[in-house]
């Protein structure tokens, strides 16, 4: 998954990128946030806007239709007094056409795997054509880099919303243990998309990289929480670092035996009962609330 030039635009005076800037400055969000809208990885973005990087053609009619802008103004002609009509007749889907075709893209990603998702599927999940998806990302693998991407911050954006909400650290490791749970199907979907990242993560330099990334920021998450629990005296005094390598090893395996085996045999409620033990047994010393917890899931 390396990046492809593509049709770079060139930008030696920097017209372009101040004018990416002022759509940025116009929506009000951070880099990070338009990043994310874009479906593109924010360190590529930076990289534009210092000028070390040029913007994809792509890349441009993406931010145009984030921005309502016109392209062509984006692109350095004199800004038009209304927007231009819209370029499909078919109503834009919440979010916009580009984060339609990178949902789209995780579910189809869940279903089939990496390798059995084509741009024609994606086009006819989207009810448009294999070349409006080409309209908005160069190609296969920039789309499937940003869906792989939007997945994780979805994840990401979830847990610290709970984690904001709760009133200790026990109360948000809780809330952590519970997204990883396979329960609904939009946590299946996820943890079926990271299994097949993991295999794919082992033969791809650029997939790998995002793996690292992600599961850097997971497991340094649940330190973080086992420390201020540690601190607070909710948890005993555990090494922090180890304990989150070794319950997120943990809750690595046992999602994918929910994954892989029949709801009768390992599934979701069992697996948080474990999880749920460990926390006594590890952190808490609740060996009696451990004990019913492996009871009720029995």
């Amino acid at each position: 998954m390396t990046e492809d030039p593509g049709d770079r635009i060139a930008d030696d005076a920097g017209h372009v990128t101040d004018r990416v800037r002022q759509v940025i400055d116009r929506l009000g969000c951070s880099r990070r946030e338009f990043a994310r809208r874009m479906a593109l990885d924010p360190s590529k973005l930076s990289r534009s806007l210092s000028g070390t990087r040029r913007f994809t053609l792509a890349e441009i009619v993406r931010i145009a239709e984030i921005g309502e802008v016109d392209t062509g103004w984006l692109l350095g002609a004199p800004e038009r007094p209304a927007p231009p009509p819209a370029r499909e007749p078919a109503a834009v889907p919440e979010g916009g056409r580009p984060l339609q075709i990178v949902r789209e893209t995780v579910r189809l990603i869940a279903e089939h795997g990496f390798h059995g998702v084509r741009v024609a599927d994606i086009a006819a999940a989207c009810g448009i054509s294999p070349a409006a998806v080409h309209y908005h990302f160069t190609g296969r693998d920039e789309l499937l880099e940003a869906a792989v991407r939007w997945c994780m911050d979805t994840d990401t954006e979830r847990r610290a919303t709970g984690l904001a909400a709760a009133p200790d650290a026990r109360a948000e490791l809780l809330h952590l243990i519970a997204l990883q749970t396979p329960r609904t199907g939009q946590q299946r979907r996820q943890w079926l998309v990271r299994l097949d990242l993991w295999a794919q993560a082992a033969r791809d330099t650029a997939v790998g990289r995002l793996h690292q990334h992600y599961y850097r920021q997971w497991r340094g998450t649940v330190a973080d929480v086992l420390r201020r629990g540690v601190d607070q005296g909710v948890f005993r005094p555990v090494d922090p670092d180890f304990t989150a390598l070794r319950l997120t090893a943990l809750i690595d395996g046992l999602a994918t035996q929910v994954l892989a085996t029949a709801l009768d045999s390992t599934g979701p409620d069992t697996m948080h009962a474990a999880l749920l033990a460990f926390v006594a047994t590890e952190l808490t010393g609740d060996d009696d609330g451990a004990a019913g917890d492996r009871t009720s899931a029995g």
